[in-house]
């Protein structure tokens, strides 16, 4: 059986990071965006990260340029923006394709076990998040306009008695 852990992409920094590393973490993985309307969201996924990472919980950030090209940035700028406007600390990940045939394997995979309202696979926009337990399994898919602070009642079901 596959699992997000599975699979492997480039960090923010170029390198080639496994998502093995997280394995026996639960994870919430996010297409993001420096020039979005949910941008904003980065400041909610910052405080779930810092409430649930001692607990064994990483935000995964992949930023996306697909949606009205709102992540123009490369990856110096995205870490920059990140880092200044939200001190984010959780892992970002370069900029990917999340539609399309270009789209990085570990989306196609999501959209497969998790395919969004009516069955449609497709990403709609920035900020769409999965939820994934601690065995590498997707358990919820969320759209974008499903702030972290109303995920943040789910992830203590996924982190169990830690």
């Amino acid at each position: 059986m596959t699992t997000a852990y599975d699979f492997t992409a480039r960090d923010i920094d170029g390198n080639e990071r496994p998502l093995a590393d997280f394995r026996g973490e639960a994870l919430l993985i996010v297409n993001v965006a420096s020039k979005c309307g949910f941008t904003p969201q980065y400041k909610g996924l910052e405080e779930l990260q810092r409430q649930f990472h001692p607990r064994g919980f990483n935000v995964l950030g992949f930023p996306c340029d697909q949606f009205g090209h709102q992540e123009p940035g490369n990856e110096l700028e995205i870490r920059n923006f990140c880092s200044l406007t939200y001190d984010v600390s959780f892992p970002m990940f370069a900029k990917i394709d999340v539609n399309g045939e270009h789209a990085h394997p570990l989306y196609q995979w999501l959209k497969k076990e998790k395919s969004g309202l009516l069955g449609i696979g497709a990403i709609k926009w920035n900020f769409t998040k999965f939820l994934v337990d601690r065995t590498g399994k997707p358990v919820q898919r969320y759209a974008p306009t499903d702030t972290p602070e109303s995920i943040g009642k789910d992830i203590p079901a996924v982190l169990g008695n830690t």
